[in-house]
C-alpha cells in the first residue's frame, strides 16, 4: 500500500491509500477514519454511488465527529476499477467507471469491475493486516448504489455483519431501467445471473438480516425510477426481517441528505458494534 495523505481530525486520523488490486487488476484507492484511542475498534464499512469515489463521502458525509465519540472505524471503498485497460463510458454516467455496482463482472470486457470480490475479501484483508481493526464487528452501509451494495452483501454474509443501513438504496436493480443496463452489460444476457446482486430477489430466495434502517428523501428525483423503496417493504413482509424504512419529506438524493442523518446511522451501527 501507498500513503496517499494523512490528516488529524476530531482527535482521529483520516487516511487515504491506494495499492494494486488483485481482484480488478488495477491500482485502487481507499480511505480510513480511524478514531483515537488503540483500538482495536469496530468497522462500518461504507459504500458510495454512483458517479462517487471514496471522496464524495470523506469530503461531505461528515462522519469523523461522531465516529471519533462512538470509536467506530469507516472504511470508504471507491466505487469502480480505473485507468488504462479499463472499460469507461464517458456519455454514460450508469455504466463503467464510478458505476461498478459491487458486481463480479462474467463479460470480458469488463474483466476489471470485481467490486464484489474487492469489497468482501479484498479490502477487508488489507483493514485487518494494515489498522486496528476488530473484524469481529463489522456494519455496512451506503447510498444509492451503495445501498444496494451494503443490502445485497449483508444479506449475503449476515454472519458477518452486526449491522446494515442504507441511504436511498437502488432495492431491485433487475427490474428498474435505471440499473438493468450496468447488470446486463456486466453480468450478460441471461437474467437469472442478476439475482445474486438484487436485494429483493435475494429475500425472496430465503436470504435474511434481522434488522435493517433505509433512509429514503421523499424529494428525490431517482424514487420513482430507480429506487422504490416501497418494493422492499413489500417482501419483508411476512419475514423475521425487521425493517426500518423512514420517508423524510423535503430531502432529496444528494449528501445534503446523506449528512443530515448521518448521526443517525452511526448511533445504529454503534448500538450493534460496540
Amino acid at each position: 500500500m501507498q500513503s496517499i495523505s494523512n490528516a488529524l481530525s476530531f482527535g482521529g486520523q483520516q487516511s487515504v491509500w491506494t495499492h494494486a488490486s488483485s481482484s480488478t487488476g488495477t491500482e485502487m484507492t481507499f480511505a480510513v477514519f480511524v478514531p483515537p484511542g488503540t483500538g482495536p475498534f469496530p468497522v462500518l464499512w461504507y459504500l458510495s454511488g454512483l458517479t462517487c469515489t471514496h471522496q464524495n463521502v470523506m469530503d461531505k458525509g461528515e462522519y469523523r465527529r461522531l465516529a471519533a465519540e462512538l470509536g467506530v472505524m469507516v472504511v470508504c471503498p471507491d466505487t469502480s476499477p480505473r485507468g488504462d485497460g479499463v472499460t469507461a463510458h464517458d456519455d454514460n454516467w450508469q455504466l463503467g467507471c464510478g458505476a461498478g455496482f459491487y458486481v463480479d463482472a462474467t463479460q470480458p470486457d469488463y474483466r476489471h469491475f470485481q467490486m464484489y470480490s474487492y469489497v468482501t475479501q479484498e479490502l477487508p484483508a488489507l483493514i485487518a493486516e494494515h489498522f486496528p481493526a476488530d473484524m469481529a464487528r463489522q456494519g455496512i452501509t451506503g447510498h444509492s448504489m451503495g445501498g444496494h451494495g451494503a443490502l445485497t452483501i449483508a444479506l449475503k454474509h449476515p454472519e458477518r455483519f452486526a449491522s446494515c443501513s442504507a441511504f436511498a438504496p437502488i432495492v431491485n436493480p433487475t427490474t428498474a431501467e435505471w440499473s438493468r443496463g450496468a447488470l446486463a452489460a456486466y453480468l450478460g444476457a441471461d437474467e437469472s445471473g442478476w439475482a445474486d446482486y438484487d436485494t429483493v430477489r435475494l429475500i425472496q430466495s430465503g436470504a435474511r438480516f434481522p434488522k435493517l434502517l433505509i433512509d429514503q428523501g421523499e424529494a428525490d428525483s431517482f424514487l420513482d425510477e430507480g429506487l422504490r423503496p416501497w418494493l422492499l417493504t413489500d417482501v419483508c413482509q411476512n419475514t423475521d426481517i425487521e425493517l426500518t424504512l423512514r420517508m423524510q419529506p423535503g430531502y432529496d438524493h444528494s449528501y445534503f441528505f446523506i449528512s443530515t442523518f448521518m448521526d443517525d446511522h452511526l448511533r445504529w451501527h454503534a448500538e450493534r458494534l460496540t
